[in-house]
């Protein structure tokens, strides 16, 4: 004959005990944020990261207070001339429609017209490439040439494309930026993962726009 206080005894054992309750209300989405902004947080021993804006910011103020740079000027030199932001919607391989960010940002071209490279990286943002058309203005001026300073980017995995996708992107890329570029404007350059093939597709794109002898 079954024993009744065994079966009480079993749904006891199998009813969440308090602490139990408040582990599983600990999984929640608040808890979730939380652990990820401790895990965000630097431990002991652990450099806290900063972006590359910060970075050449940081530099920048350095060199501007050295030189005695009025407020005035010095928010002339860092904020950008001109920022582009791009949607570059691609169907890849799987079918899908991805759509990627891609970013030209015109610095200072104080000194002649814009230069600077195009990456294609799946971790670039406006922030990266707002630093490093920065540094452009600046390593131009350093060693003379006449030129200002310029970035782009688009953030895509380019090393698990294809030629036919990566293609794809060039031109979307250049057919949404080719207003604000050309010899006395803005001049792109190859950077990470953009190569000669994929400046041929960009300047084949422009020339279908502009003509492949621009004049301007």
């Amino acid at each position: 004959m079954d024993d009744p206080r065994s079966d009480e005894m079993m749904a006891q054992s199998q009813s969440p005990t308090p602490t139990d309750a408040t582990a599983e209300l600990d999984r929640g989405p608040q808890a979730a944020e939380q652990a990820k902004e401790e895990a965000a947080e630097p431990r002991p021993g652990q450099r806290a990261k900063i972006s590359d804006l910060d970075t050449v910011r940081f530099f920048f103020d350095r060199a501007t207070t050295h030189l005695g740079i009025p407020d005035d000027v010095r928010s002339v030199f860092w904020e950008p001339y001109r920022e582009v932001s791009v949607q570059i919607p691609i169907r890849l391989g799987d079918g899908k429609i991805h759509v990627f960010s891609g970013y030209r940002i015109q610095h200072n071209g104080a000194r002649g017209p814009y230069k600077g490279g195009i990456r294609f990286h799946h971790e670039v943002d406006i922030d990266e490439v707002r630093a490093l058309a920065s540094l452009m203005t600046w390593k131009t001026a350093i060693t003379d040439i006449p030129f200002g300073g310029a970035k782009g980017g688009v953030n895509v995995p380019a090393k698990q494309l294809s030629s036919i996708e990566l293609e794809d992107v060039s031109r979307s890329f250049m057919s949404k930026v080719d207003k604000v570029l050309g010899p006395t404007r803005d001049i792109p350059a190859p950077d990470v993962n953009t190569n000669a093939q994929v400046m041929a597709w960009m300047m084949d794109e422009y020339g279908k726009l502009h003509g492949h002898t621009p004049r301007s």
